[in-house]
C-alpha cells in the first residue's frame, strides 16, 4: 500500500517555521504535479485543440492556475503589480460551462506555450517569495492572508482533475504516457461482481464545517445542516462497466422512457450510444484512459454523467420492479459516517482508497477497498448525487474568491461526492462539496439506493445578502421619492446621446443589469462587465429567463422574497440586445473596443487603480463617444490604496476633489459636457430599517477626434 501523492495540509500545527516549509513544499509540489501533467500533450496541436466544445483549450488551463494566484494576491494584498497583465486578463476565467460564457475562440489569440511557461515560472518565484516572508500566526484562519496562498493551491488540485478529464477527451494520438500518472495494471479478466442492495441503519447525518475547523475549506462546505434519516438500502459496490454493459446491450441509450426530459435533450443533442469513455473497436470494448486506449476492464467503475446515471436507475428499477435512484448528498454522508474511515488528514503512509494518485492514474476494481459494509464509498471514481447543490444555514462568501460557489446555487450543478484517484487536498476531504453541471463529464461514476426518505428541498431564491441587495436596488420599488438609479442613470446617459444612431454601448461595473437593459432601449448592441460573476449570473439569468427570484432581510432572521421581472418593468423587449460578462476593469480584454456610450455607475471609487481605468478607456470610444461617470466619491482605503486615489485627499498642501482629478485625467482626450457635473441621488435598502441615502455625482464626457 501507499500514501496519497501530496499529503494534506491542515490548518494548524506545532511550529510556525515548520507550518511555513510544509506549506512551501505542498504549494512546489503540487505546481509540478500540475506542470507534469501537460506532459501528456504531445504536439503543439493539442495545447490549442479543444477537447470539447464548450471548454477552453488546454493552454487556457494550464496558464488559469499561474493566473489565480497573482490575481488572488492583489486582491488579498499579498502583491501589488501584475506580472502580465495580458495573460491575467486572458487566462482568468473558464471553469464551468455556462450559457452566457462567451467561448467563442475567435475572440483569443492564445499565448504560446513557451511564453506561458516562462510565466508559470515567474509566479512559482512569486508565490515562493511571499511564503517566505508573510508574517505567520497559527492556525490559519478564514481571516488570514494564508488563506490565499491555500486557497491557490487547492485550486490546482482542482484543475488538475479538471484538466486530466480534458486529456482523456482529445483525440488519442495528441497525447503521450506520462510515468508520473500511471494507471492500474492491465487485467484480462472479465469477471465484475455481482451487485445487491445492503441495508444502512437509520440515523442523524451532520453536514458542515465550524468555522475553527483545523481543515481548509471552500465557502459551500461552512455553516450547518442536519437531517434525520430513515433506514434505507445501498448497492453494495459502485456500479461496474460489466453492470452497466447490459443497459447499453439492452438499447437504454436509444429509448427517451429511461431519461429525463433534460437528459433526453442532452442524449439526442450528443447521439450518445454508450458512456464517453468507451470505445468501439473490432476487437470489443475498450477504455479510454488519460494517455492510452486497453480492453474496458468490466469490474472498473463505470464513468458517466448525472444523466446517464439516472437513466440507469429508471431502467433498472424497471427490470427488477425495486424503485432505485441515486443517494442524496445525506444519504452518502450516511454511509461515510458509516464506513470508520477518518479524514484524509488521519490516513498517514496508507491510503485507504483509490484516491491521490496512491495506486495509479485511473479507476480500480470495485471490489477492492471495501469501508464496512460497503466498498468505495470513497476514492476510485466521484459519485453523482441527486442533491443540486445548496448553501447551509450559516453560508457566507469568502471576499477573495466571492464566485467560487453562488453561480452553481441554481438547481443545475449537482453534487458529487467521495473523491476519485486523482483527488487530492480538501477534494478528499468527509466535508468537500463540489458540484458540476448535470451533462459535464468527471472522473465520476455512481451507486444507486432504494430509500423512503424525501430528496431535499434546495433553495431556489438567491439568498446571498450582496446579490439580493443589488437585486432589490436594481429592479425594487423606489423608496422616499427617489428614482431608481440604474434605470435614472441610463435614460441620463441616453437623453445626452440624443436622437444618433446608437450602434455599442458598454455597461462598465454593470452589476446584476438593470442599466444595461435600459441601454438596450436604444442601443443594438450592449456589453455589461462586472468582476463579479455571481452578478453577472444574475443578469444572464434574467436576459435567459425574463424573472429572476431572491430574498431579502427585513429584520434578523426574517427575509421576505421578491422577484425581479423585466416584462413588468418594460426591458424585456430589447433584452437579446444584451452580452454579459465576467471582467477587470482595470484589465479589460483588448475584444471590448469600438463603443459610442460607456457608462461607469459608481465604479471609480471602487477600483484598484481608477487613473489606469480612466486612462485605458479612452481607446475604447470612438470619436465624438460619450463617458458618462457617476460616483458618491466615497473613496476608501480597502478598494483602492490612497496613493491612488484620484481626488478626496490633499497634495502638495492643496485640497484636490475628484472632479479636478477627473479632468486633469481626462482632458487631453475629452471634453467635459457644458450641462455637469450634476447631483443623482440614490437609495439602497439594507433591512425594512436600515437605508442607505447617498448622492453621487455625474459628469459626462465626449471623446475629441
Amino acid at each position: 500500500m501507499s500514501g496519497m501523492r501530496i499529503h494534506p495540509l491542515r490548518l494548524d500545527g506545532r511550529g510556525i517555521e515548520e507550518k511555513r516549509e510544509e506549506i512551501r513544499r505542498v504549494f512546489h509540489q503540487t505546481f509540478s504535479l500540475d506542470e507534469e501533467l501537460f506532459r501528456h500533450l504531445r504536439n503543439e496541436q493539442a495545447w490549442y485543440e479543444k477537447a470539447i466544445p464548450l471548454r477552453h483549450p488546454l493552454i487556457f488551463y494550464f496558464g488559469h492556475t499561474a493566473t489565480f494566484y497573482t490575481n488572488k494576491f492583489l486582491v488579498a494584498g499579498l502583491i501589488d503589480t501584475r506580472i502580465d497583465a495580458d495573460l491575467e486578463s486572458v487566462f482568468a476565467v473558464g471553469v464551468d460551462e455556462m450559457s452566457w460564457d462567451d467561448l467563442d475562440e475567435t475572440h483569443y489569440e492564445w499565448p504560446s506555450v513557451e511564453r506561458v511557461r516562462a510565466y508559470r515560472k515567474q509566479v512559482r518565484e512569486m508565490v515562493d517569495g511571499v511564503i517566505s516572508r508573510l508574517p505567520l500566526d497559527l492556525p490559519i484562519t478564514w481571516e488570514s492572508p494564508w488563506w490565499a496562498i491555500l486557497m491557490g493551491i487547492e485550486h490546482e488540485n482542482i484543475h488538475i482533475e479538471t484538466s486530466s478529464v480534458l486529456m482523456r477527451q482529445l483525440p488519442l494520438e495528441r497525447v503521450q504516457p506520462v510515468p508520473a500518472f500511471t494507471p492500474e495494471p492491465l487485467s484480462m479478466t472479465e469477471d465484475w461482481p455481482q451487485n445487491r442492495l445492503l441495508p444502512v441503519a437509520e440515523g442523524r447525518v451532520r453536514l458542515g464545517k465550524a468555522a475553527d475547523d483545523p481543515h481548509y475549506g471552500w465557502d459551500n462546505e461552512y455553516g450547518s445542516h442536519v437531517r434525520e434519516l430513515e433506514a434505507f438500502e445501498a448497492s453494495e459496490f459502485l456500479v461496474s462497466n460489466g453492470e452497466f454493459r447490459a443497459f447499453v446491450d439492452d438499447g437504454g441509450y436509444r429509448e427517451a422512457r429511461w431519461w429525463s426530459s433534460e437528459g433526453d435533450e442532452w442524449r439526442r443533442y450528443t447521439g450518445a450510444q454508450h458512456p464517453t469513455f468507451w470505445v468501439r473497436a473490432p476487437a470489443g470494448w475498450r477504455l479510454r484512459l488519460i494517455a492510452e486506449e486497453r480492453p474496458l476492464p468490466w469490474s472498473w467503475p463505470v464513468e458517466v454523467n448525472y444523466h446517464e446515471a439516472a437513466a440507469f436507475c429508471r431502467w433498472k428499477s424497471a427490470q427488477t420492479g425495486i424503485p432505485l435512484r441515486l443517494p442524496s448528498e445525506d444519504e452518502w454522508r450516511r454511509l461515510r459516517d458509516l464506513s470508520g474511515l477518518p479524514d484524509n488528514d488521519s490516513w498517514g503512509e496508507l491510503a485507504p482508497a483509490q484516491i491521490g494518485l496512491a495506486y495509479g492514474a485511473s479507476p480500480c476494481p470495485v471490489d477492492r477497498h471495501r469501508h464496512g459494509s460497503f466498498y468505495d464509498v470513497v476514492g476510485n471514481v466521484w459519485q453523482w448525487t441527486e442533491t443540486p447543490i445548496y448553501p447551509f444555514p450559516g453560508f457566507r462568501v469568502h471576499p477573495y474568491y466571492d464566485d467560487f460557489t453562488v453561480p452553481t446555487f441554481d438547481q443545475r450543478h449537482n453534487l458529487i461526492k467521495g473523491g476519485s484517484f486523482i483527488s487530492l487536498g480538501n477534494e478528499s476531504q468527509k466535508e468537500a462539496r463540489y458540484a458540476f453541471r448535470r451533462h459535464f463529464f468527471q472522473h465520476a461514476g455512481f451507486r444507486y439506493v432504494r430509500s423512503d426518505n424525501a430528496l431535499p428541498e434546495t433553495p431556489v431564491y438567491e439568498s446571498d445578502v450582496a446579490v439580493a441587495q443589488y437585486c432589490h436596488f436594481h429592479y425594487g420599488p423606489e423608496y422616499f421619492g427617489v428614482a431608481n438609479y440604474a434605470q435614472a442613470i441610463a435614460e441620463l446617459a441616453l437623453a445626452v446621446w440624443g436622437d444618433r444612431p446608437l450602434a455599442r454601448a458598454l455597461d462598465i461595473g454593470c452589476s446584476v443589469g438593470r442599466s444595461s437593459f435600459a441601454l438596450a432601449a436604444r442601443a443594438q448592441e450592449v456589453i455589461g462587465i462586472d468582476f463579479s460573476t455571481r452578478f453577472v449570473q444574475v443578469a444572464a439569468r434574467l436576459q435567459e429567463k425574463l424573472r429572476f427570484p431572491y430574498a431579502i432581510t427585513e429584520e434578523g432572521e426574517l427575509q421576505s422574497h421578491h422577484w425581479a421581472d423585466l416584462a413588468a418593468l418594460g426591458l424585456a423587449e430589447h433584452a437579446g440586445r444584451c452580452q454579459f460578462v465576467q471582467g477587470d476593469a482595470c484589465n479589460l480584454k483588448p475584444i471590448h473596443r469600438d463603443f459610442d456610450l460607456v457608462l461607469a455607475a459608481n465604479l471609480i471609487d471602487r477600483l484598484s487603480d481608477p487613473a489606469k481605468f480612466l486612462r485605458d478607456i479612452a481607446e475604447r470610444i470612438r470619436p465624438g463617444g460619450i463617458l458618462v461617470l457617476s460616483s458618491p466619491y466615497t473613496w476608501l482605503a480597502e478598494f483602492t490604496p490612497k496613493e491612488r486615489w484620484i481626488g478626496g485627499l490633499r497634495r502638495d498642501g492643496e485640497s484636490i476633489d475628484t472632479l479636478t482629478g477627473l479632468k486633469a485625467l481626462l482632458g487631453e482626450h475629452f471634453a467635459l459636457h457644458p450641462e455637469f457635473p450634476r447631483d443623482l441621488p440614490f437609495v439602497i435598502r439594507e433591512t425594512a430599517r436600515k437605508y442607505q441615502h447617498s448622492i453621487a455625482q455625474v459628469t459626462v464626457w465626449t471623446r475629441r477626434s
